[in-house]
């Protein structure tokens, strides 16, 4: 079960803001109720353990003070423990100035041979972050935002992109809204939503079987391609390849 980024608590930047809300600036973390996110967060492991899902969920992780918290993806097992968290890498202008310290590196998993990746809030603007994933094998990028209404439909159009140029499929999570925004939903290795939400913003789930395909040629040759095989094939020496002002 995959969650948007800030499915727990998502704290707005002007609420937090210590000279705000008129201002923004440096978040007060004094003002954030942890006792109460860490009871929900007790209670969403037990519901995995009861139910038997794995559970991936957005939400704000504490770090000793001074330090900021990460904005995070927390990863619960069926098993109802939590096997590992994923913190944002490549955080917005307020988010860095005002109110989370950086992650600074991939996180993966296994589940049933299913190997997945996390990414979170704005990561999908950054094609290196997607490019080590690919790098490190996964067959699945789980990617969690809040959006926007402008951002919903960027951040979609880049997953298709992301999937297709990887070879791998990529789960879109994003709040539910009205209106002009994209839903979220699972995008196969081509490139193609293959099941979204509904599209009007009512709650909803999108279901799909994950198939890894050993043999997909177009994944292992993109690997091929990026490990310098066109070298020994250049004709530096050609005048005529040198020449750029001539036909």
């Amino acid at each position: 079960m995959h969650f948007p980024e800030g499915a727990t608590c998502s704290p707005n930047k002007r609420i937090m803001s210590s000279i705000g809300p008129e201002q923004v600036g440096t978040s007060d973390w004094r003002r954030f109720e942890w006792t109460v996110l860490r009871e929900e967060l007790e209670a969403t492991r037990k519901l995995a353990r009861q139910l038997g899902l794995w559970t991936i969920v957005g939400s704000v992780h504490q770090l000793t003070p001074p330090h900021r918290p990460h904005n995070s993806l927390y990863v619960i097992s069926d098993r109802g423990e939590v096997v590992t968290r994923y913190d944002e890498r490549m955080l917005s202008n307020t988010k860095i100035l005002f109110m989370y310290t950086p992650g600074s590196t991939p996180v993966t998993f296994e589940v049933d041979g299913v190997r997945f990746g996390c990414a979170l809030g704005m990561e999908s603007h950054f094609p290196e972050i997607f490019i080590e994933y690919e790098r490190l094998a996964v067959d699945c990028v789980l990617f969690s935002t809040t959006g926007g209404s402008s951002n919903d439909l960027a951040f979609a159009a880049e997953t298709q992109g992301h999937a297709a140029s990887n070879r791998y499929w990529i789960s879109f999570s994003v709040l539910a809204r009205r209106g002009l925004t994209a839903p979220s939903g699972i995008v196969g290795p081509g490139g193609q939503w293959v099941a979204q939400c509904a599209a009007d913003g009512a709650p909803s789930i999108a279901v799909v079987d994950i198939n890894d395909d050993p043999g997909d040629l177009a994944r292992s040759w993109r690997r091929t391609a990026r490990g310098g095989i066109y070298e020994p094939h250049l004709a530096d020496n050609d005048q005529r390849s040198r020449r750029r002002d001539m036909f």
